[in-house]
């Protein structure tokens, strides 16, 4: 009778363990993402037409010997850069990387193109980028060990006269993005490697220079 109860037993226990295994569960979400602080504030005045130009990565980092040649940091750069220009409300910008699109577009809607042209073209370079792991131990780590990802950009943007080649205006941007944890006695977060932060530190960077711009706007330097 006892065999019995211990097979039924374990049965109910297959069972249960199956039908945990069994009940996936899914969730999502939106990620809120930070407008420049600068454009949060109300600007009535004209915008200020640019074109975007080269954007290139010239820090250390993905510039060795075993790159193969893509500046995947530029691009990235280059597009964080347009999208919170054009977000901030002060700037209309061009892009001109789709005209043959744009163009082919244009026929099919039986009409000529109109480019306009830009009052300034706007460049700009990486710097500076990189990132490094640290870690710490309170009383030989017995009272906790702590671990942190560090990412750091530095970005540097240029306005120029498409006219006379003329640089008008500089703007820098700088940023640190931490990511950290700390575990007490075998308790607390553990986190690997989060990829994440490189395109959060580029964006904080971008958002800084881009607020300097704003700035400039706002005092009427740039017109």
């Amino acid at each position: 009778m006892k065999s019995l109860q211990s097979v039924s037993c374990v049965g109910v226990t297959i069972l249960l363990m199956g039908a945990l295994a069994g009940c996936a569960t899914e969730s999502s979400r939106t990620v809120p993402i930070p407008q420049a602080q600068k454009s949060q504030v109300s600007y009535n005045g004209p915008l200020i037409t640019i074109a975007a130009g080269k954007f290139a990565n010239r820090s250390n980092y993905m510039n060795g010997i075993f790159s193969d040649g893509i500046d995947r940091l530029g691009n990235q750069a280059r597009t964080l850069l347009l999208s919170r220009l054009q977000q901030s409300g002060r700037f209309n910008v061009m892009d001109r990387d789709n005209l043959t699109e744009s163009k082919l577009e244009s026929s099919f809607l039986h009409q000529g193109q109109s480019i306009q042209g830009a009052r300034y073209l706007i460049t700009g370079d990486v710097t500076a980028f990189g990132r490094k792991e640290t870690g710490d131990m309170a009383l030989f780590g017995i009272a906790g060990v702590g671990h942190a990802q560090i990412a750091y950009a530095k970005v540097s943007v240029q306005l120029v006269n498409p006219l006379t080649s003329q640089m008008v205006a500089t703007s820098d941007g700088a940023a640190e993005y931490k990511l950290s944890e700390r575990e007490i006695l075998g308790f607390g977060g553990t986190s690997g490697y989060d990829s994440t932060l490189n395109g959060k530190v580029l964006d904080l960077a971008i958002q800084d220079a881009v607020n300097h711009l704003i700035s400039a706007v706002d005092a009427g330097q740039l017109k």
